[in-house]
């Protein structure tokens, strides 16, 4: 995740901008830089690695000025260098920040070329800079360049940008990336969340997606994409002096679901390469191209995350995987070949059941992967090769944004096994690399459902038992929503396959059970409505998560269609696990119980 921070003061604003960057540090990054305006020119520094190294820079080169942007990068579009680190500027009349992915930035940048403009960096970010800067030169004011460009972008992104000869105005923008705005005394603050802005001020405005603001030493404007004014809240921050806070979100799981956008673009980033469209090719602990299977081992719903690369590995790589819940794989005494390679998949890394089956692989000479969130936990320190998740912190207890950031690397090795086993076409794997680039818009455009799946929940309080039914992939999201449900509203809730539906769950089926189905219309998307018959001809009441082309295709009365974004196939369990994380999230908060802290359960589960 990048971070951004951005000043309009009445005291020179870069060491308050670096101080500011690094309450941001936790995010990770790779590089840092400040741009300033001062006696109406822009300057700049920059460095790679940390933030120490742009201290020394600007110890050496200071730079003035009382209006100022700064960066702290991770490497999307280019490698991490000084040249490719933020903030980016055009022809010196614009310098800009950015945090996300312009998805178009491919075709924007062919345009720009054609129109005589030259590019210094890899990085998408330095488009948007260019198109200001041609509004700029066609003889638009600076708000108005700002607002052309900004219409012209797809993607996940949050902006900060200055003008060359306007000290009093900083043009900031979200859709997507989170972005807050503090208000001072004639001074005014932009960061990536609020605790970098603690400092400095706790009067905090958080920015909505398709936002964009207009912010002066006196205050701001704040405009949706049409162009229209729109009002947002100013409260009060708490973040003080704290590494994470809930920022304007009831809990920690709500602000995690609502991080997704942003740490997936921050995870896909370490596996593929946004500009070429390829699967990167650093070094791992194993050749894919050599495996007869893998051996994947975790619990809960890493387990889960597990469970449906088996389909991706098995289906684009033809690689078997063995895969199972930790606890069971360390006493299945599971015979493993030289020429297997064994994942284990953890959110804290600690996981004492998937450290005791790391142990095992060990023993028997396997190669041994690590996808974990904390780089320096046990299971990491004790694996060949660590899979990092870059979700960041993770405060609530039922897991969310890791979990979509497991299922994130899991589908970028599954799709580089698929590559260096010769299993997909090099156009195969551009089409699967630019339907990964999406999936952070995907799940922006999925948040946006909150309304219709907060009334789902209502209706959900009133049931004792809810099913959850999925083929496929979605099989796996079906027991995933069951356990977020009975994880943090203790209402009992079971996933099953929808094939099964007949061999056994189908006997519960009456007016008294909701059942939740997840089928976007694929190949299978009429075996599942044939389930979905039978649950309706019991009375059953169907909750149905699918697209627009299965909204349509189903047929059936159902108590509510939640209808999501037309995705491609290969990344539909990252995104349609953002619906079954808000219903639970819902019917918790419905339900009254300790969201963030369920009753009984534990964030990393250390002992057997």
């Amino acid at each position: 995740m990048c971070g951004i921070v951005a000043i309009v003061g009445n005291t020179p604003v870069a060491p308050l901008i670096v101080d500011a960057l690094k309450r941001l540090e936790y995010r990770g990054y790779d590089s840092a830089g400040v741009a300033t305006i001062h006696g109406g020119r822009l300057d700049r520094r920059r460095a790679e690695g940390k933030l120490v190294n742009l201290e020394r820079r600007i110890a050496d080169q200071p730079l003035t000025g009382t209006i100022g942007i700064g960066h702290t990068r991770w490497a999307t579009h280019g490698v991490p260098n000084e040249t490719n680190a933020h903030p980016h500027f055009s022809n010196d009349d614009v310098a800009i920040v950015h945090n996300g992915i312009i998805e178009n930035f491919a075709e924007l940048r062919a345009e720009l070329l054609a129109d005589g403009y030259t590019f210094a960096s890899q990085t998408d970010t330095e488009v948007v800079a260019h198109l200001i800067s041609r509004e700029l030169a066609r003889g638009s004011a600076a708000v108005d360049a700002a607002f052309a460009a900004l219409k012209r972008l797809e993607g996940a992104f949050a902006l900060a940008i200055i003008f060359r000869g306007d000290e009093d105005l900083i043009v900031g923008a979200r859709n997507g990336p989170p972005l807050a705005i503090g208000h001072g005394d004639g001074e005014m603050f932009l960061g990536s969340d609020a605790i970098a802005l603690a400092p400095f001020t706790n009067a905090v405005t958080y920015l909505e997606d398709g936002d964009w603001a207009v912010v002066r030493r006196g205050g701001l404007e704040i405009f949706d994409m049409n162009g229209h004014r729109v009002e947002r809240a100013q409260q009060q921050s708490i973040g003080t002096k704290f590494l994470v806070d809930k920022g304007n979100h009831r809990h920690f799981m709500e602000k995690e679901i609502h991080e997704q956008p942003e740490v997936i673009s921050h995870t896909l980033s370490h596996y593929i390469d946004f500009a070429e469209r390829t699967t990167k090719s650093d070094a791992i602990p194993f050749d894919f191209a050599n495996l007869d299977r893998i051996a994947i081992s975790a619990c809960g719903t890493a387990y889960l995350a597990g469970l449906v690369s088996k389909y991706w590995f098995e289906r684009l790589a033809r690689l078997p995987v063995d895969i199972d819940i930790a606890s069971e794989f360390r006493y299945r005494e599971m015979p493993l070949s030289k020429r297997s390679a064994a994942l284990f998949v953890s959110q804290s890394g600690e996981t004492a059941d998937t450290l005791a089956s790391l142990r095992y692989c060990r023993q028997q000479g396997v190669a041994i992967g690590a996808i974990v969130n904390v780089q320096e936990s046990t299971i990491a320190r004790e694996s060949d090769g660590i899979f990092p998740t870059l979700a960041g912190p993770e405060i609530g207890v039922a897991s969310t944004k890791a979990f979509t950031c497991q299922l994130s690397v899991l589908a970028s090795l599954a799709l580089r096994a698929a590559k260096e086993r010769g299993t997909i076409s090099a156009e195969e794997e551009k089409a699967h690399v630019r339907a990964l680039t999406e999936a952070p818009r995907y799940t922006s455009q999925v948040l946006k459902l909150e309304q219709q799946v907060e009334k789902v929940a209502r209706e959900l309080t009133h049931y004792k038992h809810v099913l959850y039914l999925g083929r496929d992939t979605n099989y796996p999201l079906a027991m995933e929503g069951a356990l977020k449900l009975k994880e943090i509203s203790y209402i009992h809730a079971e996933g099953y396959a929808a094939g099964e539906l007949k061999h056994g769950p189908i006997a519960l089926i009456d007016e008294n059970m909701p059942v939740i189905v997840i089928a976007p219309h694929d190949h299978i998307f009429d075996k599942t409505v044939s389930n979905m018959q039978e649950v309706a001809a019991r009375g059953g009441k169907i909750i149905l998560i699918t697209d627009r082309k299965g909204a349509e295709r189903a047929g059936i009365d159902t108590l509510e269609t939640i209808v999501m974004p037309d995705v491609p196939q290969f990344v539909a369990p990252i995104v349609y696990a953002l619906p079954i994380q808000m219903l639970a999230y819902y019917t918790a908060v419905f339900m009254g119980t300790d969201v963030d802290q369920p009753r009984n359960l534990a964030k990393s589960v250390t002992v057997e």
